[in-house]
Order: C-alpha cells, then sequence, then structure tokens
C-alpha cells in the first residue's frame, strides 16, 4: 500500500487465531464477492485517484486486471509515485471483499526506482507464499477505537497495522470538503517512526494522509470515477 498505508496479534475481526494467538487468518474462497464496494474503501474499476503532498504526485488506478491469490480472485490496483515527472515508485495492489463487506488486502509488487533502474523490491509480498498472511484494510464494521488490527503480515517485510481513532471526523483538502469521515492512525513495527493518521470518507476512499509527528499532508487533489 504504496499511498501512505510489537502489539498483540490475532485482533482483526473476521481473522482467525491458533490457540497460541498467532495470526492466522481463515481465508475461504467462497466467502468472496466480486466487487469492492465498501462504502470506505471503493474500488470500481476505471477509479483513478490523485494526491500530492512533500513533493510528491500519488495517482491510484483501479485497473481491469485480476490475480488469484489463496483462490480468491483479487482487484489489482496500480500505485505511482513521482517527484518532479520522475517515477519514483511503482507498485500493483491486491484487494479482495469478502461477503461481509470486509475489504482484504492480498498482497503487493512493489518497484523503487532511481532513474530508470529499479533499484528495489522490498516490501513485495503475497499472502500465501513464504509465509505471508492478509489482513483487512477497510472493516464493515469498525472495531472499537484504540483495537489495533493487522493490515498485512509478512515478517520482516510487511507488517502495516492500524487502529480507530475516530468514526465522525470532517476533513478539508483540495479536492473538497467531507464530514462523517474515518480516521485512523497507521503504523508498522518495522519502521517505529512511521506513523500517521488517514482520513477515509463515503463513496471516496483515503482523501487525506497526515504525519503524527509533523503534519505533513498528501491529500486528495482530482478523483475520477469509473
Amino acid at each position: 500500500m504504496t499511498i501512505r498505508l510489537a502489539l498483540a496479534v490475532g485482533l482483526v475481526a473476521g481473522c482467525g487465531s491458533t490457540e497460541s494467538g498467532e495470526y492466522d487468518p481463515s481465508i475461504d474462497p467462497a466467502d468472496f464477492v466480486a466487487e469492492i464496494d465498501n462504502p470506505l474503501w471503493p474500488l470500481a474499476v476505471g477509479t483513478a485517484w490523485v494526491f500530492e503532498g512533500k513533493g510528491e504526485r500519488i495517482e491510484v488506478t483501479v485497473t481491469e486486471d485480476t490475480r488469484q491469490i489463496l483462490g480468491v480472485t483479487a482487484t489489482v490496483v496500480r500505485d505511482t509515485v513521482s517527484v518532479d515527472d520522475e517515477v519514483i515508485e511503482d507498485t500493483f495492489d491486491w484487494y479482495a471483499q469478502d461477503a461481509d463487506g470486509n475489504v482484504w488486502y492480498l498482497g503487493e509488487d512493489t518497484k523503487e526506482y532511481e532513474g530508470a533502474e529499479v533499484v528495489s523490491t522490498a516490501g513485495s509480498w503475497e499472502a500465501g507464499v513464504d509465509g505471508a498472511k492478509p489482513g483487512i484494510v477497510m472493516h464493515a464494521t469498525q472495531p472499537a477505537a484504540g483495537s489495533p488490527y493487522r493490515q498485512e503480515y509478512y515478517a520482516g517485510e510487511a507488517e502495516d497495522m492500524a487502529e480507530v481513532v475516530s468514526l465522525d471526523e470532517s476533513v478539508t483538502v483540495s479536492y473538497g470538503t467531507f464530514d462523517h469521515c474515518l480516521k485512523t492512525r497507521e503504523f508498522t513495527p518495522l519502521e517505529p517512526d512511521v506513523n500517521e493518521y488517514k482520513y477515509y470518507c463515503a463513496g471516496v476512499g483515503l482523501v487525506l494522509e497526515q504525519a503524527v509527528a509533523t503534519g505533513d499532508r498528501i491529500e486528495l487533489v482530482e478523483l475520477t470515477p469509473p
């Protein structure tokens, strides 16, 4: 999750855990649906968002492509980060929605560039490969504030987590003003300094990412509907 997304495990609603408490979500392909229409994370094919901030331009597009992961048909979302019109990161994210409306994150293929050369693929992972496990990026029913949940899990590579801060936020960005939005705090034990608030608004999805420590913002500036 390029658009920036040692606590208790097994806390994600809808996920299973072993008796030892190990994070171990249960995935049954029969529980998943074709479309991703969660109001706070709608991923209809053709939708495109543009974000700007901190000198970056981030373009997120829901493609027509799909990928089979753990027997689930995942939607492929492309996320590119540019500085001065030069792509510095290009990522393909894989999402799917279950019948309850939870949006699962099933992995990503990410590349960082310097010039035209790939310099890193760190953070790439796929659920079911090398012990990597999926997480939920958007719940159908939000958990209680302060309850952490995993958005992904590939030990040492991808361990993004989040917790709900508020369910009724108002936020203004370049694209517009929104009310009754979800505010989360997203973080990872792999990078303790990465600690961000994100605001998700019904019918739109992510509209703002704000660094907790500095207040630096990456905000929605354009939205193209499907």
